[in-house]
């Protein structure tokens, strides 16, 4: 296994090659796509693999950059730098990345393709639920989910988090922080999980008009490319693919979770667009 994937990106580049016809690949300009967990990255993720269909990049990196050690804890702001700075000339990268000063001061440049992609608070919250107890038995918080009763109550800890015995998650307030962070940022096109859905064709021509930004033009026709696009998006393909709605938190939040939700996030849901007041 381990030497499939250190063969990989070989065997990608032999296909850009032949697809591509040519060795250099510096023309298109760097791209990177980035999301808060459970919001949409895989989806993001898809697209960005078929940008390598319809310009000349050599892949799209296999495993995502992260802010946060899988293990647990935030890795050092210089390894996340240098991840980002070993990204190869021509390869798209994508990952977990918080806007740090540092981060930002790499990413968010002209010359540069910056894509972040962000969903509804409440369905980020069911997927996070559903995804922790039933799909990824590594999670931080699943044998503490799978100790509750029912889904309500795991709901309920999702909502406000947990600082105890150990286990530490944030509020859903804090966890859109880093949201707000990336929203202020010159040079990245944020994404509504939700426009992709609902407002794909619209929502993809804008993410070729950011690439095309650069001064670069792309060289597949926009109705060409669009179809490609549109042929990537396979969310049944994604190992953590659930459900792909938008609104699902409807069948999940009772009264009481919305009360909850409001009375910790507050105006969060109207700052973002989801809501026009807090009378959902």
């Amino acid at each position: 296994m381990n030497l499939r994937r250190t063969l990989r990106p070989y065997g990608k580049i032999a296909q850009a090659i032949f697809r591509w016809q040519r060795f250099s690949f510096n023309d298109a300009p760097p791209v990177f796509g980035n999301s808060k967990p459970k919001s949409g990255s895989h989806l993001l993720l898809q697209i960005l693999n078929g940008f390598t269909q319809i310009m000349p990049y050599k892949y799209v990196e296999a495993d995502p950059i992260r802010t946060v050690k899988k293990s647990g804890g935030r890795r050092s702001v210089n390894d996340v730098v240098s991840d980002l700075k070993d990204i190869p000339q021509g390869v798209i990268g994508w990952g977990y990345l918080d806007a740090t000063p540092e981060n930002v001061a790499v990413l968010c440049q002209p010359s540069r393709v910056n894509y972040f992609i962000y969903r509804d608070p409440r369905d980020v919250l069911v997927s996070q639920v559903f995804f922790a107890t039933d799909m990824h038995e590594e999670h931080g918080m699943h044998e503490h989910y799978k100790s509750l009763p029912d889904f309500g109550a795991r709901l309920n800890v999702s909502i406000t988090g947990i600082d105890k015995d150990g286990l530490k998650m944030v509020s859903v307030k804090q966890r859109y922080e880093g949201v707000f962070q990336w929203l202020e940022q010159e040079h990245v096109m944020c994404i509504r999980f939700e426009d992709l859905i609902n407002n794909r064709d619209a929502t993809l021509s804008a993410m070729l008009d950011e690439v095309e930004k650069t001064g670069y033009k792309i060289p597949t026709p926009r109705g060409k490319s669009l179809s490609v696009l549109v042929d990537a998006i396979q969310p049944k393909k994604s190992h953590t693919f659930r459900s792909g709605k938008t609104g699902g938190w409807k069948e999940y939040f009772t009264e009481a979770h919305k009360k909850l939700f409001k009375d910790v996030a507050g105006d969060l849901l109207v700052e973002l667009g989801y809501e026009k007041n807090n009378d959902w």
